[in-house]
């Protein structure tokens, strides 16, 4: 939300609300809400049709799509009402949004209220009308013009005028400061990744007890530096004073020390700090000397023996829970060997309680909640008596989501209420303790010898970090920002993990978006993976994996042999079924590779072509797209699995219909479509057989034909 650079936090309140005169206060006489309603008459270049739960879909078939609303019931007084509320869904973004101000509209009264980006799922949006001059006076009623180009399709709710709520208003008091703070961050981040210091800090093991730091001075004399302790809730680009620094010893190139401490006021576990070597003088802001150094991943010692993943198939479900239908019998029938399932942190309690698991980290006893966790054993050991490979979706619920009020220790500081999930709060001493304390009871229980509770093997850190305003929201940050969050939540949830399990590992959760994005508040993956390599670098190399979601271009139309934004370059806009020989290839570079030589790990965790309906052309398409997908991905060595979403439609995903079965409920009853019977025939001798109807769908003869065997530039 923008506000004139000279406005102070009292006169933003003042401008807002009417008659408040201080933050943190109860404002007085809020008017409430006034329902924003949609009407067919008047529409222009859309189809406008009715939904259920309140929806409207609006399908455009021209180049001035646009929108009338009913009048209000009484005029509406602009100042009172500076904000524009709704929900929507639209995979493809919209290249504009406008909303004139009737009864009379012109450009001079309307508000440009830029792009609607990528919505894959519902999100909250908002647009500040108070910020323009057009938006004065009483209106009576409303013009929205959703873009300027035709095929495009949105679904829209909830749709209110209101005033600005208490999160805006703290934002929006505190925005100056936060900026420059923000700018001043990832102008170091740059400068600190781009260093070449002196000396290293050459590897970090961890036992049950102890740590021990080795490092390589590059002929500098021991007493001119000092080791220093960074924890994860401080940045080593801000820290001069650190809350643990010891001198070198003369003749030594290792020091061991405990691994737990109080150093700093709180106990924390060192298997999470990194260690960095510092200019040892008086100055105030003294130099860095080495990049930090997180525990090295093979060193930690005494990880259990678990055996290492053996899945039968590439296939999998996405999502996962056998009771979602016929008791999980898909799972043996379509000869699954991955799943991937939503694990949410709210599963953690303030305090004991009757239904809760108690269980200790770092001398302290925090508690879960035990119904939630006793449906993730019950998912965990299904697929562990089937050999399935379970990768858990960790997913920071917004702060309402938590019991009590644990969101503020959870929930990252700048989260806006937009996002549907969270990036993690990183930034305190209890928050992390929290954060690790919560992975690290999900780690020990799901990686036991016995296996008692089933087996998690791998863990992907959030989802579709790329677009994380909506799916890992951190609010509005710089690329490098955000990934210092990230980078870091990856190293917390791999390193506990890997203390009981050596073959578990971190991987980074990315949409099909590579070099460009509708959303100008999104990343694009390309850049994250180049970033997050050269990071994983400088502070001692994990093995991280890639999560990757190579949808069809649309995410509505299933015929992903047409797709157009695509090629068969490192610069590809997008990564879809259609190229998806381009992540194989990208993955094969040396900087990518774990410590230059090990291919990292690649699980294709979440995509599937849909049927935007249920006629026999749709669901022939939806097959033939997802025959088309298998026959490019099997020969690709590089992609390990391949979890199917969604495995039963479902009505919250704004009219999509991705699933292998249709809806539940009796009128369709999760009846099987056409693909699931290619699904379940892949990785079979019936492979063929169920496959050579596609062949006439995509128009080819053979299957070579649509494997790209060419150079990737």
């Amino acid at each position: 939300m923008a506000f004139p650079k000279w406005t102070s936090a009292t006169a933003i309140l003042a401008l807002a609300v009417p008659g408040a005169t201080a933050m943190g206060k109860k404002t007085m006489n809020q008017p409430s809400p006034v329902p924003v309603e949609l009407k067919a008459e008047g529409a222009h270049d859309v189809a406008l049709e009715p939904r259920a739960s309140g929806a409207w879909e609006i399908r455009t078939t021209g180049g001035d799509p646009y929108v009338l609303t009913k009048p209000f019931p009484g005029p509406v007084e602009a100042s009172r009402y500076p904000v524009l509320a709704f929900e929507y869904f639209c995979p493809s973004g919209l290249d504009s949004f406008q909303i004139f101000l009737g009864p009379v509209f012109s450009e001079k009264r309307s508000v440009e209220a830029g792009k609607l980006g990528v919505a894959e799922g519902w999100i909250k949006h908002s647009v500040d009308l108070g910020r323009s001059p057009a938006w004065t006076g009483k209106i009576p009623l409303l013009r929205l013009d959703f873009g300027r180009r035709a095929g495009r399709t949105l679904r829209i709710r909830n749709i209110v005028l209101r005033t600005y709520n208490a999160r805006e208003l703290e934002l929006a008091a505190s925005r100056a400061e936060r900026e420059a703070a923000k700018a001043r961050l990832n102008a170091e981040l740059t400068r600190y990744l781009a260093a070449d210091f002196p000396c290293r800090v050459t590897r970090v093991g961890v036992g049950p007890d102890d740590l021990t730091v080795h490092w390589d001075l590059g002929g500098r004399p021991a007493h001119s530096a000092v080791l220093c302790e960074v924890p994860i809730w401080q940045n080593v680009t801000e820290t001069r004073k650190f809350i643990f620094e010891t001198p070198l010893p003369d003749g030594e190139s290792s020091m061991t020390l405990p691994r737990f401490s109080d150093a700093g006021g709180t106990r924390h576990d060192r298997l999470l700090s990194a260690w960095v070597l510092v200019e040892k003088t008086g100055a105030p802001r003294r130099q860095l000397l080495s990049h930090a150094h997180y525990a090295d991943d093979d060193a930690i010692r005494g990880a259990r023996n678990l055996p290492a993943p053996r899945p039968r198939s590439k296939k999998g479900l996405g999502g996962f829970d056998p009771a979602r239908c016929e008791n999980g019998a898909d799972a043996g029938e379509l000869g699954i060997g991955f799943a991937t399932v939503n694990v949410v942190l709210s599963f953690m309690r303030p305090g004991p309680a009757k239904d809760t698991i108690p269980f200790e980290y770092c001398g302290r006893t925090y508690h879960a909640a035990r119904p939630m966790i006793e449906r993730y054993d019950r998912i965990a050991r299904f697929c562990a008596e089937r050999n399935i490979v379970v990768s858990a979706i960790i997913l920071i619920p917004k702060p309402r989501g938590f019991a009590g009020n644990l969101g503020r220790y959870f929930t990252h500081p700048e989260y806006d209420e937009h996002g549907i999930f969270a990036m993690p709060n990183l930034t305190g001493a209890e928050a992390v303790n929290y954060y690790a304390a919560a992975l690290q009871f999900l780690a020990e229980r799901y990686s036991r010898e016995d296996g008692r509770f089933g087996r998690i093997h791998y863990w992907i850190m959030h989802n579709e970090v790329d677009a994380g305003w909506v799916w890992t929201n951190a609010g509005r940050q710089p690329l490098r920002n955000y990934l210092n969050t990230y980078h870091k939540s990856m190293r917390i949830g791999h390193l506990v993990a890997r203390q009981y399990d050596r073959n578990a590992r971190a991987f980074i959760s990315l949409t099909h978006h590579w070099t460009q994005t509708e959303d100008p508040r999104f990343y694009l993956p390309k850049d994250m993976l180049e970033l997050l390599s050269r990071w994983s670098a400088a502070e001692g190399d994990f093995e991280w994996g890639i999560a990757y979601h190579p949808y069809p271009q649309s995410l509505w139309d299933p015929r992903s042999w047409e797709d157009k934004k695509v090629d068969f370059t490192f610069n590809t806009p997008l990564i879809t079924f259609k190229n998806i020989e381009v992540l194989d290839a990208w993955v094969r570079q040396p900087f990518m590779k774990f410590r230059g030589t090990e291919l990292r790990k690649v699980h294709l965790s979440e995509q599937g072509p849909n049927s935007p309906d249920y006629s026999e052309k749709s669901l022939r398409d939806q097959a033939a797209c997802m025959a088309y997908a298998w026959k490019k991905i099997e020969v690709l060595d590089t992609i390990e699995a391949f979890q199917y979403h969604n495995w039963i439609d479902n009505r919250h995903e704004g009219g999509l219909r991705l699933g292998l079965r249709k809806f539940p409920g009796k009128e369709f009853n999760c009846a099987r479509k056409p693909i699931w019977y290619v699904y379940k025939a892949l990785d079979t001798p019936a492979e063929d057989a169920a496959c050579e109807f596609a062949k006439k769908v995509i128009g080819i003869r053979d299957w070579s034909e649509v494997r790209h065997t060419g150079p990737i530039r």
